[in-house]
């Protein structure tokens, strides 16, 4: 009788998690692949592309996936629209708003007031990034709805505009703003400045957090791994080790976004979803009509994997 390679081979458990887009300011999570982070926690994970950000919500809620990561602004907005909504968010990657207000002339003392009357380009690929610009501009007493920008652009082309001369602002995330900033353009803002904004989490089913406990502990263990292996490894080294997930960004690009994107304090320390990040995103959608009515935090978060992960 031959023998069963199952019997000689350890076949770890294996999680399907939706890419929500191809992004830097989502390296920990390519990270954790890259450095067999998970496989070292004991379980396999496959990356599934999504063909857009809503689609990898979809995915999720038809059994496709079994995470995907992305923002509780659209697990909050499901639960807005469908009070039985069993998404929820399980572990913290991205803690604070990885966008940039870029400007072609210096301006050390820069006010959102500025921005009456200039050509500012915002973000048209996903929602969360003007909701949260939007909601610091109106805090400033600034009227977001006021200002003459251009919405219908991508962050690629609001790019060329600006090194061209037809825009006098963008707002882009990495390595866009890299880019610009090395030839020669400023950063006017920073929104991780602001705080805490829950921006990027694993998200999951409810019944896959109970039914995958195990499993999603395993996982969160390594992000957490993850995380404190990127706070502490050179940019340039996390830099090589990710260059294929970014063939076309430079690798001195590539590690200096790293480290502007660091000294924010962008990615957090540990996967624990914080109620202050939580609410300040509530607030800004609720400002913008995002949401029809106040969402609970324990409605969209369960923190108990992440802290055991931590423990």
């Amino acid at each position: 009788m031959r023998p069963n390679l199952a019997d000689f081979v350890k076949v770890e458990p294996m999680i399907r998690l939706s890419e929500n887009f191809r992004a830097l300011f989502y390296a920990p999570f390519y990270a954790a692949q890259a450095t067999g982070a998970f496989a070292q926690a004991g379980v396999g994970v496959e990356l599934v592309a999504s063909a857009h950000p809503s689609a990898a919500v979809k995915a999720l809620r038809a059994g496709e996936v079994d995470v995907m990561w992305g923002g509780p602004l659209r697990v909050m907005m499901t639960r807005d629209s469908e009070p039985q909504s069993d998404l929820v968010c399980f572990c913290d990657v991205v803690a604070r708003d990885p966008f940039f207000v870029i400007g072609r002339e210096p301006r050390p003392n820069f006010r959102f007031a500025d921005l009456e009357g200039l050509r500012f380009a915002t973000v048209s690929e996903v929602p969360t990034p003007w909701i949260c610009l939007a909601d610091d501009i109106r805090r400033a007493g600034v009227d977001p709805d006021s200002l003459p920008r251009i919405a219908d652009r991508t962050m690629e082309e609001n790019e060329a505009a600006l090194r061209s001369g037809t825009l006098d602002a963008v707002h882009v995330f990495q390595p866009h703003a890299e880019r610009l900033i090395a030839s020669g353009c400023h950063v006017w803002y920073a929104a991780a400045t602001r705080g805490l904004t829950a921006y990027t989490t694993l998200v999951t089913r409810r019944r896959v957090l109970e039914d995958r406990q195990d499993d999603l502990l395993r996982m969160t263990r390594a992000v957490h791994r993850t995380l404190g292996w990127f706070a502490a490894t050179p940019a340039s080294e996390i830099a090589g080790k990710l260059g294929d997930y970014f063939p076309d960004v430079p690798t001195e690009i590539f590690a200096a976004a790293i480290e502007r994107y660091r000294k924010l304090g962008l990615w957090g320390s540990d996967p624990v979803i914080r109620r202050e990040g939580y609410d300040r995103l509530h607030a800004a959608m609720r400002a913008a009509g995002a949401l029809g009515k106040d969402i609970a935090f324990d409605d969209c978060v369960d923190t108990s994997l992440a802290k055991r992960a931590i423990s």
